[in-house]
């Protein structure tokens, strides 16, 4: 039986400890992640074609492996796959202290936490809004979101006087916390992830209305898994490449700054905006977040100063809006679990950052080589127009085949 629906803006004690756990959680992988490249180069003495091969299979492992711990979820439960999760990840930090003299044993690590990853956020964010209906679940996973989001931005300061100096006891650290998170976790009572049937009819029919009044090619018919891909891929572009860009340009202090102010602008922003995302139609979601990108990308190929921080500003505003809007419409339109629904997205997450590492780097580089690579933004900046516009074309086309002609915005007969 569904328990009852609390009074919407109040937390239970579960949702309070995940929100603070997620914090933690990030705080401590993003106080070892960001460096593992200087530590598998520098320290292990491990090329940087191999250095970069590990880190794109750790990154898609992580990412995709969600499907995997989606379907854990549905056979064990959430708050046992959450501990399952964090135990593979205790065990992935302690195993880089030992990996600290051997390059085999670190490698392993790292998938370890990137499987423990894959195999946790799916049964989180179900866990967060397990029992919820669709008007507190924008509150609450713009909520997740900013505590992960906080957790990136201040580990890797709180890691830097260590991570080279004292790498072991900062290893040590992370894995201690990791177990002090996963001692807390398993005091969390058992949900069930038993979204009702109707509920999600009724998210669908929803998306059916916004289609309707947003024109003619909207709401259901857009397919979030595919807009989540083309999101992320746009998105990771910036993610990989802003600090070779950024930092000849102006200076490590500027861009360290604009990296604070894009993470503080996320944590605040995204749950002030979150119910009016909600009510957005997802068509005009879509032309607001790409817009967002497309702009920030091409603000970016001005350089300088004022142009990287407006279009770090624009990008953010357009993460806020994809990232989000993109998972309360999956979870819409869906009458699987919610562990599935989120597991799906992350796969859609890791297919989108894997092709952005691959096509980014050869753009970069020719870029670079013919000494024109503000270029490479304005081709970012063509992507995030052209992509999605393709994408809706293609869509439309099926949608007319599957209804015989009829135009693709008319309310189909129930």
């Amino acid at each position: 039986m569904r328990p009852p629906r609390r009074p919407a803006g109040s937390l239970t004690s579960p949702q309070v400890f995940l929100l603070g756990g997620s914090f933690l959680i990030t705080l401590g992988s993003f106080a070892v992640l960001p460096y593992m490249s200087v530590l598998l180069h520098d320290r292990f003495g491990l090329g940087l074609g191999v250095v970069g091969v590990v880190l794109a299979v750790a990154s898609l492992v992580q990412f995709s492996g969600g499907v995997v711990g989606a379907a854990l979820a549905a056979r064990i439960g959430l708050r046992a796959t959450m501990l399952v999760a964090l135990a593979v990840r205790t065990a992935g930090f302690a195993a880089f202290v030992p990996g600290l003299t051997r390059p085999v044993v670190a490698v392993a690590a790292l998938f370890l936490v990137s499987c423990g990853a894959a195999l946790y956020l799916p049964a989180n964010k179900a866990y967060l809004v397990a029992g919820c209906g669709p008007e507190r679940r924008p509150g609450l996973l713009a909520a997740s979101g900013s505590a992960f989001n906080a957790g990136i931005a201040l580990g890797p300061p709180a890691a830097a006087p260590f991570v080279l100096t004292s790498p072991g006891g900062l290893f040590t650290g992370v894995a201690v916390l990791f177990a002090l998170v996963g001692a807390g976790h398993a005091l969390l009572p058992s949900v069930a992830d038993d979204r009702a049937a109707e509920e999600g009819a009724e998210g669908e029919r929803a998306g059916e209305d916004r289609g309707v009044e947003s024109g003619a090619v909207s709401g259901r018919h857009l397919p979030p898994f595919a807009f989540t891909v083309l999101a992320v891929y746009v998105f990771m572009f910036f993610q990989h490449y802003l600090a070779l860009y950024a930092v000849p340009r102006t200076s490590t202090a500027f861009y360290g700054t604009v990296l604070m102010g894009y993470a503080i602008l996320l944590v605040v922003a995204q749950p002030l905006f979150a119910r009016r995302l909600a009510a957005l139609p997802y068509a005009t979601a879509l032309r607001l977040g790409f817009g967002a990108m497309a702009a920030g990308t091409a603000v970016l190929a001005l350089g300088g100063r004022a142009g990287i921080a407006v279009g770090a500003v624009l990008l953010c505003l357009g993460e806020i809006v994809l990232f989000l809007k993109n998972d309360l419409e999956a979870l819409d339109r869906s009458t699987a679990p919610s562990a599935t629904v989120f597991g799906r997205q992350r796969l859609a997450a890791g297919l989108g950052a894997f092709a952005a590492a691959v096509v980014g780097g050869q753009l970069y580089g020719v870029a670079e080589r013919a000494s024109a690579v503000p270029v490479f933004w304005v081709v970012v900046s063509a992507q995030a127009v052209v992509l999605p516009a393709l994408l809706v074309v293609c869509v439309a086309g099926a949608a007319r085949r599957r209804t015989g002609g009829e135009p693709v915005g008319a309310r189909l007969p129930r």
